[in-house]
């Protein structure tokens, strides 16, 4: 069970998050939790966390100060930053500080668990064996993906199976369908949902289900995110 520290001066920030990795059902322990820098670098050396989730804007310190005061006091922890998308820079720049991810606000809960499954690994994994994946390895597990979108399917999983580590399976699926493996998945839920909306004796609950969502206000979110306008109106539109 690896240890996680919430730094976020939004608290409803740090509730989603928390419900997001409990959720997950992964093998994660939420052990504090602060709403400024400064409380946040005294709780970590205490409570020595192996995973730090921080905002990058925060008062006291902020996320890029933290990290480097860390740094600087030889913890050893992952940092994922929490960042907005007017962002980015900072975000680059806590990477080239050795941050080992971002996540953009709002928080898409098929990001955090790939964010998730690649801290699971560990930083002791080869790639030695993995360089040279077959191609047609590659294509059998694109097809899988397109054929099982609406089905429980994880990068976890699929990687398992074919034996390549999460991050680089979802590196080259990336390089393969030109955007990661959980946009390609919402996209493909969310045509979907598109064709099923115009069946009206389909209540949108019995069509989030159908396309792999059993949260309906997981999928309302996604539907609203890749088509810009909820499920309802999308529906409205398409019927009117």
């Amino acid at each position: 069970m690896q240890k996680v520290f919430i730094a976020d001066d939004e608290m409803w920030i740090v509730m989603g998050l928390k419900k997001l990795i409990e959720k997950s059902g992964k093998p994660f322990s939420i052990v504090g939790e602060a709403n400024n820098g400064v409380t946040a670098l005294e709780e970590v050396e205490e409570k020595a966390p192996d995973v730090l989730f921080t905002d990058i804007r925060m008062p006291g310190l902020n996320g890029l100060e933290l990290l480097e005061k860390l740094k600087a006091k030889g913890q050893e922890l992952k940092v994922i930053f929490i960042t907005g998308y007017a962002d980015f820079e900072y975000a680059q720049a806590a990477l080239r500080l050795g941050a080992f991810d971002y996540l953009v606000k709002p928080i898409d809960q098929d990001k955090l668990e790939e964010v998730l499954d690649r801290l699971m690994e560990g930083e002791g994994e080869s790639h030695d064996m993995e360089a040279d994946v077959n191609p047609t390895t590659i294509q059998r597990i694109i097809q899988e993906i397109k054929q099982n979108y609406a089905e429980d399917i994880t990068l976890t999983d699929l990687a398992r199976k074919y034996g390549i580590s999460t991050s680089h399976l979802s590196g080259l699926i990336k390089e393969e369908l030109q955007m990661s493996f959980s946009e390609y998945i919402a996209a493909k839920r969310v045509q979907k949902a598109k064709e099923l909306l115009a069946d009206e004796r389909l209540s949108i609950e019995e069509i989030a289900a159908q396309v792999g969502y059993c949260d309906y206000f997981y999928f309302t979110k996604v539907f609203k995110k890749n088509a810009g306008i909820s499920p309802s109106k999308y529906r409205k539109n398409l019927l009117t």
